[in-house]
C-alpha cells in the first residue's frame, strides 16, 4: 500500500538524519591533540606585526615566531607560568585571578553544579587545567616596545589575595596596577555584580609620562579544542568560538574552521579576521558561553586564530588602537559574560548573544516552541509537566488535520479484506492491482497517503524540540516527577522508552495491515529499532514522543470506531433500501 511506503520512507528518512546529525557532531574533523606541560602553563598569543598609526588592528598569526614580536606575543604553550592567585567570591562566581598577566584563570558557577548526583561541586566554564582549558584575558599589546605595557607575561601588583562580596554590597571591585620604567600607571579592574553572570572590565592608564603612547588594546579567550565530545551519540556537547555584528549577525565556526583558515584556506580567512563596531566574541558549549563585549560605539578588530601549529589552543578576540596623550588619563571598558545561556537574559545582556542558544536549521519551530514551554512553566513550575502540556496544544492545534488523516487510515482499514481479495485476484499482476485499488480508493473517498501526515507533522516538531532539550539551560537538571531527575539526559532505567515502544505497537494494531509480507515484518520490527534508539535520547524528548502516541492512540481509537460505526450503518441503510 502507498501509505505504508510512504510510512517506511518516512521513518527511514527520520532515523537517517538523526543518526547522521549524531555522527557529524561526534566525528566532525577536530584539531590533533597535544600534551600540554602543566596545569599552570599558558600558551602566549600569535600576532605577527603592529601597524604604525592608522588605527589598524594586528592579526594574529599561526605562530611563527619573528624577531622581538616572538618575546610579547608569540610563545610555545610552556612559555608562561602561573604567579599569584587572588580569590574572588560572589554570590554566582567562585574565581581565580592569576597576578601573571591578570587573567581570569577559573570560574565556576555556583548555581550550576556539575551534575545531579553531584550537587555540591559547581561546573567550572573557564578552568586553566590540562584536561579543559578555557580562560580569558585581556591587555596592552605593543611589539616595538613591549616592556612599556601589560601583556601576558606581566607581573600585576594585588592588594590581597582574597575578595568576597559582602551582605547588602551590589558590587565587588579588584584592582590589578603595574607601572612602567617612565612612570605610567595601568590599572585593570574587574568588577562583579551581586546576581549577574556581568564581569564589567575597566582599563585606566595614567600617562605620567611626557611622550604619547600608541598601543593596542586586547581581549581574548583562549581555549583548548576538545579531544572528543563528552557527550554520547544523541547528546554531543557543541564547543567552538562564535561571534556576532550589526550586519553580519551570528557566526559559527568550528576548530578545523580556524585551522584551515591558518593555513591560507580559501572561505574561511576573510570572515573570521575583520572590523567591527557594536559586536561581541565568545565561545559556546552545550548550556553555557564565555563572550568579552566592548562597548557598542567603539569598532574593534576581530580575530580568531590558532597558537602556534604544535599546541591545541585557540584564541578568539578583538584589539583596538589607543592613543594616551602625555600627562593624560585616559579609561576603556568592556564587559564580560561568563555564565549559562538563559535565553530571557541573554537578549538584555548584548544584541545577538541569544542566538548563542544554536537550534540550528529549525530555529524557527524551536524558539516558539521554547517560548510556549517557558510560559507553561511560569504557571506550573515544572518542565516535565511543561512539555505534556506543550504536547496537548501541538495536538489541538493539529486536530483537524489529524482527524482527517486517522479518518483515511480508518476507511483505510475497514476496506481491507477487499484489498487482500483484490491481492488474490490478480496475484503477482502488480499493474492490474495497483489499478485496482486507485479505482477502489476513488470510490471510497479514501486518500492513501492521508494517515501519513500526522508523521510529516511530527518529524519537524521533534528535531527541534530534540535541539531545545540539547541547548536550553532552562531544562539542564531539570526534574520531573519519580526517577526522571534530569529531562535533558536519557532515562537511566529506560522506562519512557519502553513505554514509547508500546505505544507505538498499539497504533500498528490501529493502522491497516500491510499487503506486502516484507512491509508487513519491517513494520513490525519498526517499534524495537524506535526503542532502542529513543534509549538514549534526552528524557524530555521522549516524554514528549510518549505523551504524543498516548494522545494520538486515543484520537485514532475513537475515530476509527466511529468511521467503522458509520460505515455499517450505511451498509445497513443500503441493504434496507434493497429489500
Amino acid at each position: 500500500m502507498e501509505q505504508n511506503r510512504l510510512f517506511l520512507f518516512l521513518a527511514l528518512c527520520f532515523v537517517s538524519y538523526m543518526l547522521y546529525d549524531a555522527w557529524v557532531r561526534d566525528h566532525a574533523p577536530k584539531a590533533p591533540v597535544v600534551s600540554t606541560t602543566s596545569n599552570s602553563t599558558i600558551p602566549d598569543s600569535g600576532s605577527s606585526t603592529m601597524p604604525s598609526g592608522t588605527g589598524e588592528m594586528p592579526l594574529p598569526a599561526p605562530g611563527k615566531a619573528n624577531g622581538n614580536t616572538a618575546s610579547a606575543v608569540v610563545g610555545s604553550p610552556a612559555s608562561k607560568q602561573s604567579g599569584e592567585r587572588i580569590s574572588v567570591h560572589t554570590d554566582v562566581y567562585q574565581i581565580e585571578i592569576d597576578t601573571l598577566g591578570g587573567d581570569l584563570r577559573k570560574v565556576d558557577l555556583l548555581k550550576h553544579p556539575v551534575s545531579i548526583v553531584d550537587k555540591e561541586q559547581p561546573f567550572k566554564l573557564l578552568d586553566d587545567s590540562q584536561a579543559r582549558f578555557f580562560i580569558a584575558q585581556t591587555g596592552w599589546y605593543l611589539p616595538q616596545e613591549p616592556a612599556m605595557v601589560p601583556g601576558t607575561k606581566t607581573v600585576y601588583q594585588i592588594a590581597r589575595k582574597e575578595y568576597r562580596l559582602q551582605e547588602g554590597d551590589d558590587a565587588l571591585r579588584v584592582d590589578l596596577q603595574w607601572k612602567n620604567v617612565d612612570g605610567m600607571e595601568f590599572t585593570k579592574s574587574y568588577i562583579f555584580k551581586r546576581g549577574s553572570y556581568e564581569i564589567d572590565m575597566e582599563h585606566t592608564v595614567n600617562n605620567n609620562s611626557a611622550k604619547n603612547l600608541q598601543a593596542s588594546l586586547y581581549m581574548r579567550l583562549q581555549r583548548n579544542a576538545p579531544a572528543e565530545s563528552s557527550g554520547f551519540m544523541m547528546m554531543p556537547v557543541s564547543v567552538g568560538p562564535v561571534y556576532y555584528s550589526p550586519d553580519q549577525k551570528y557566526k559559527k565556526f568550528t576548530f578545523s574552521d580556524i585551522d584551515t583558515a591558518d593555513a591560507g584556506g580559501a572561505g574561511v580567512k576573510d570572515v573570521i579576521k575583520r572590523e567591527i563596531t557594536g559586536g561581541w566574541a565568545g565561545m559556546i558549549e552545550q548550556f553555557f558561553v564565555a563572550a568579552w563585549m566592548p562597548s557598542e560605539k567603539d569598532s574593534y578588530r576581530y580575530f580568531t586564530s590558532k597558537m602556534d601549529d604544535t599546541s591545541n589552543h585557540y584564541l578568539i578576540g578583538m584589539m583596538k588602537a589607543e592613543t594616551v596623550a602625555a600627562n593624560q588619563q585616559h579609561k576603556t571598558s568592556a564587559r564580560l559574560y561568563a555564565g549559562p545561556k538563559v535565553q530571557k537574559h541573554l537578549a538584555d545582556v548584548a544584541p545577538g548573544l541569544e542566538l548563542s542558544v544554536d537550534y540550528g536549521w529549525l530555529t524557527f519551530i524551536s524558539k516558539p516552541l521554547f517560548w510556549v514551554m517557558d510560559k507553561i512553566n511560569t504557571f506550573v513550575g515544572n518542565w516535565g509537566w511543561s512539555i505534556i502540556l506543550l504536547t496537548i496544544l501541538i495536538k489541538l492545534v493539529f486536530y483537524k488535520l489529524s482527524e482527517a488523516s486517522y479518518r483515511s487510515m480508518a476507511k483505510m482499514k475497514s476496506v481491507t479484506p477487499r484489498m487482500m481479495a483484490l491481492k488474490e485476484r490478480y496475484g503477482d499482476d502488480k499493474q492490474k492491482m495497483n489499478q485496482a485499488l486507485m479505482d477502489m480508493y476513488k470510490k471510497e473517498k479514501i486518500n492513501p497517503v492521508g494517515g501519513c501526515l500526522p508523521i510529516l507533522i511530527q518529524i519537524p516538531v521533534f528535531i527541534a524540540l530534540y535541539y531545545v532539550l540539547l541547548e536550553s539551560v532552562e531544562l539542564r537538571q531539570a526534574p520531573w516527577v519519580l526517577w526522571i531527575h534530569d529531562l535533558s539526559i536519557m532515562d537511566p532505567y529506560f522506562v519512557l522508552p519502553i513505554i514509547m515502544g508500546v505505544t507505538m505497537v498499539i497504533q500498528q494494531r490501529l493502522n491497516p495491515t500491510p499487503l506486502d509480507p516484507m512491509q508487513a515484518k519491517i513494520m513490525m520490527v519498526l517499534p524495537l529499532i524506535f526503542t532502542v534508539m529513543f534509549a538514549v535520547f534526552p528524557a524530555g524528548l521522549v516524554l514528549y514522543w510518549v505523551v504524543n502516541n498516548t494522545l494520538s492512540i486515543a484520537q485514532q481509537w475513537y475515530i476509527t470506531k466511529h468511521v467503522l460505526a458509520e460505515e455499517k450503518h450505511t451498509a445497513g441503510h443500503h441493504s434496507h433500501k434493497k429489500e
